[in-house]
């Protein structure tokens, strides 16, 4: 049986991922504090920006979860078909 290889992220990916959401969590951050509205409005803006970055946390995980599970899942119904080939003879007669 030979084992499965697991896809490995570079470290320029991981890199450019992190960078890309702090790029993005810190300009929008800096919009709504310089956006010209009143306390209330930035403080609502505000919540609603770290609802969304744990929303998309969230979302990450579920994917991650979901992705991981179909893994396990098709590991598990290959070993069951390795299992079945290894046990099948096909010049055996079964005689009554």
């Amino acid at each position: 049986m030979t084992a499965a290889t697991q896809p490995r992220t570079t470290n320029a990916y991981y890199a450019q991922a992190v960078l890309s959401f702090a790029l993005a969590s810190t300009s929008l951050a800096i919009g709504v504090i310089y956006l010209p509205v009143n306390a209330w409005m930035r403080g609502f803006l505000a919540v609603g920006l770290l609802w969304e970055i744990s929303s998309a946390f969230t979302l990450a995980k579920v994917i991650r979860d979901r992705q991981e599970e179909g893994e396990i899942t098709t590991r598990v119904d290959q070993a069951r078909l390795e299992k079945l080939l290894a046990e099948h003879d096909p010049f055996r007669v079964d005689t009554p």
